[in-house]
């Protein structure tokens, strides 16, 4: 009888699964007491980046939350005043919830962005969704490993998992960092050549 660890399941083709790219801008790096400020989405349906669905908006902190580290505004631009106004955490959620739920999260570090979602889920009473996540932090790590197993003579460098830097290197353009939305883009695209690059055929192999 084969164990856990040899357990074979269908998993659908790729190209098939609907994959939301998000990026979040936060209040600082600590997802149990820090507030996310901004969300960016953006959809990759049948391998494309679809540009005309994306979603982004401000998000007013909580005001257990509302401080903001001064490093995170020096990367992101955000001060309090540009989120005094903008909609509720909770409220915001329910429109992130529609697009979870339909496939995958695509994000770049999961174990920040996944870990603030869910605390922002824990805060509105909302039960987590559990959408398949798929991390380009992790697909590049694959990829790098994928080409030292094809080629035993390339570098055994570590991969750059800096998104910009990542994007360099595979000849994407350079775009503006943290903002919510240009970074989820950049996410999508960087995806799609990483996609390529691990020679994934099914939503398994991306994870």
């Amino acid at each position: 009888m084969l164990g856990n660890d040899h357990v074979f399941w269908p998993s659908p083709s790729w190209d098939s699964v609907v994959y939301w790219a998000l990026d979040l801008e936060t209040g600082g790096l600590d997802p149990r007491r820090d507030a996310i400020l901004a969300v960016g989405m953006v959809p990759v349906r049948q391998g494309s980046v679809r540009l005309g669905e994306s979603f982004s908006t401000l998000i007013r902190p909580e005001a257990a939350a509302a401080a903001i580290d001064p490093g995170s505004i020096l990367a992101h631009q955000l001060v309090p005043h540009d989120v005094a106004t903008a909609p509720s955490l909770d409220s915001v959620l329910a429109d992130v919830d529609l697009r979870a739920r339909e496939g995958a999260l695509l994000v770049h570090q999961a174990s920040l962005d996944v870990a603030f979602l869910k605390r922002a889920y824990r805060r509105c009473g909302r039960r987590w969704p559990e959408p398949p996540v798929v991390d380009t932090v992790a697909l590049l790590i694959k990829a790098a490993k994928r080409q030292r197993f094809v080629n035993p003579d390339a570098p055994s460098m570590e991969p750059d998992l800096n998104l910009l830097a990542a994007r360099r290197q595979r000849g994407l353009p350079d775009y503006g960092q943290h903002d919510a939305l240009t970074d989820a883009v950049a996410t999508a695209e960087l995806f799609l050549v990483l996609r390529r690059q691990v020679a994934a055929r099914t939503l398994r192999d991306l994870r």
